[in-house]
């Protein structure tokens, strides 16, 4: 297969479907943040998406603000 051949596959999936095109880059995205937010930890995620160090699972696995400020405690004296 050549390099863009997964990508090429995806995008003419999501033709098919009448979606929006994404790219498989997208997909891993949406499946580790899925499996973050269902309680998964990174190295079940890395063990899934095939990765050989965590590092990468951290990039596919990133999750938004929002989502960080729902896990942040209050800053000590900061109001409420």
């Amino acid at each position: 297969m050549q390099r863009g051949g997964v990508s090429g596959i995806v995008r003419r999936a999501c033709r098919r479907a009448g979606i929006a095109e994404v790219g498989p880059h997208r997909l891993r995205h949406t499946l580790a943040c899925d499996l973050i937010s269902a309680g998964a930890g990174l190295p079940e995620i890395g063990d899934l998406l095939r990765h050989r160090g965590l590092t990468s699972t951290a990039i596919y696995a990133r999750v938004g603000v929002d989502t960080l400020r729902q896990l942040a405690l209050p800053w000590p004296g900061g109001e409420g």
